[in-house]
């Protein structure tokens, strides 16, 4: 099967070439514990049969410093695209967007709103300041990750989707969904926010474990997830090496969970749907 890592982050031994600002001021326990090079990242991919993969900035290592995935990008482009880390809040945001995407640029942008080292959900990426941002995105015609938590801050994730509808969002982590507590809950209260046809969901082991957890009950989250939005607005991604399981372990996962899903479904999961959010990766067998 045709498999495409939409989400691992590497880091440099070098840190005088590429000097770390985490975002936050806090470096995540990952980073510092188990990093991973490029080199070290295609290795991984090698032994779990992965032939591409899109690098997402470390933000909580790099901060806005998108050099190391843009590097890497550069010296293995049949293996690698990059997304890097962008500050829609900064002046001039549809400019500073246009020269940092293109063929030799980032084949995307991440907002951090929340996460390890920010455990405040912030919501100023709804902020009547980013919408420079949010319309240069659209025009652009790029994919924009979103690093944030369903809960109170889904409102301004549902007014940026209205206001911006021709903008494509890969919500990262599907959001965080609480599928421990209720997998059926879980799945109604996400597959709500398919009616926005510009919204894409990134699966990673975030979901993948507590789903496989739950065992039969995944079916629950699964089943109105993929039949409301699509297996063709899925992408799955395996967050190494911020996940602990080795890379083949975490591909492993994936095929367990969405074992019960049409086999065309998961070809779109693993990596069709990927290939139309970065048409840079090119079309299967390329």
């Amino acid at each position: 099967m045709d498999i495409i890592d939409t989400h691992c982050h590497i880091i440099s031994e070098d840190r005088d070439t590429y000097p770390w600002s985490p975002i936050g001021g806090k470096a995540s326990a990952w980073a510092t514990s188990r990093p991973a090079t490029a080199e070290g990242m295609t290795a991984r991919m090698d032994e779990a049969g992965i032939r591409q993969a899109v690098l997402v900035q470390a933000t909580t290592a790099y901060g806005y410093d998108n050099a190391y995935v843009l590097d890497s990008r550069a010296g293995r482009p049949d293996r690698f695209l990059a997304v890097g880390t962008f500050d829609p809040l900064e002046p001039e945001a549809a400019s500073r967007l246009a020269s940092a995407v293109g063929d030799n640029g980032l084949a995307g942008v991440r907002l951090f709103t929340s996460g390890s080292t920010v455990p405040t959900q912030g919501e100023w990426f709804a902020a009547p300041e980013t919408d420079e941002f949010w319309r240069a995105a659209g025009e652009a015609d790029i994919t924009v990750c979103l690093q944030m938590r369903l809960g109170p801050a889904t409102r301004q994730l549902v007014d940026v989707l209205e206001r911006f509808p021709t903008v494509r969002v890969l919500l990262d982590h599907i959001g965080y969904p609480d599928i421990a507590s209720s997998p059926a809950r879980a799945g109604k209260e996400v597959a709500e926010l398919a009616r926005h046809p510009g919204l894409y969901l990134k699966l990673t082991h975030r979901n993948l474990e507590p789903l496989h957890a739950v065992g039969e009950e995944a079916v629950e989250f699964l089943v109105p997830v993929v039949e409301s939005f699509g297996a063709d607005r899925i992408a799955w991604g395996s967050n190494c090496p911020a996940a602990e399981q080795p890379l083949p372990e975490l591909v492993g996962l994936a095929r367990t969970v969405l074992e019960p899903l049409p086999a065309a479904a998961r070809e779109e999961i693993f990596a069709k749907t990927a290939r139309r959010l970065y048409p840079a990766l090119g079309a299967s067998g390329a």
